[in-house]
């Protein structure tokens, strides 16, 4: 007599094999391992400025540095957690560090000492003011508010 398969069997195996994979790469990230990643930007082009609006979720405006030079508009932020003293033990710990940054070539000369920067609710706002032709180009930082 022929055995009638279960068709949900294939599934439950079909989910332990990815249970196992998602445990697997969660001890990778384990012990502090540093994440990298890019930001997720807007670049915007107004009749006189350009704006640049990148998430930064769970940064503080401190990690966070914002600098132009020959058209490229470069994000860095960079948070170390620092090791606290806490009773128990932890079973997982994926927040000790996190790295993020993003190259930005901006489409068009832009006026680096107007340049102004807000940083609000894990959102970055960088507004450039676009160049005269007769302003010259140097490197510049710009301080976020």
């Amino acid at each position: 007599m022929m055995r009638r398969s279960n068709p949900f069997e294939e599934i439950e195996r079909m989910f332990e094999r990815m249970s196992r994979q998602f445990d697997d790469m969660g001890r990778q990230w384990e012990g502090g391992v540093m994440q990298t990643g890019g930001v997720n930007v807007d670049v915007a082009d107004h009749d006189d400025e350009i704006v640049v609006t990148a998430d930064l979720p769970g940064f503080e405006k401190e990690d966070i540095d914002v600098s132009l030079s020959e058209r490229t508009l470069t994000i860095r932020a960079d948070h170390e957690m620092e090791d606290e003293s806490e009773t128990g033990e932890f079973i997982r710990r994926e927040r000790r560090s996190a790295s993020a940054s993003r190259t930005i070539r901006l489409p068009e000369d832009v006026d680096e000492d107007g340049a102004s920067a807000t940083y609000k609710n894990g959102v970055l706002t960088v507004a450039l003011p676009k160049l005269h032709a007769d302003e010259g180009e140097t490197s510049h930082r710009i301080d976020v508010d």
